[in-house]
């Protein structure tokens, strides 16, 4: 069953974030990601969600998801991440 990572992130060092921009596709790719969104634009239709920007990544299973989360390579990632952008993010399972 497919699951979904999804980020709401909130830039706050645009140049540094660019770093964080090169290493995390890599890391989901190697563990099957296929990103669905990846910024863009959208319209708020209900309530009073207005995430700057959006990320919508599809895994083939939650395991898969969470495998890609908890690996070096996208530790490696959130560390350089690290004081350029806040996130939200979930791991949530399809059917």
């Amino acid at each position: 069953m497919a699951a979904y990572l999804v980020a709401d992130i909130d830039i706050t060092d645009p140049a540094q974030f660019e770093q964080y921009k090169k290493l995390a596709p890599a890391a989901i790719a190697k563990y099957g990601g296929r990103y669905l969104i990846r910024g863009g634009a959208y319209e708020a239709v209900e309530g009073d969600w207005r995430p700057p920007r959006l990320t919508v990544v599809e895994f083939d299973s939650m395991e898969k998801a969470k495998a890609f989360y908890h690996s070096p390579e996208y530790q490696h990632a959130i560390k350089a991440r690290a004081g350029a952008a806040t996130m939200n993010m979930l791991l949530v399972q399809g059917v």
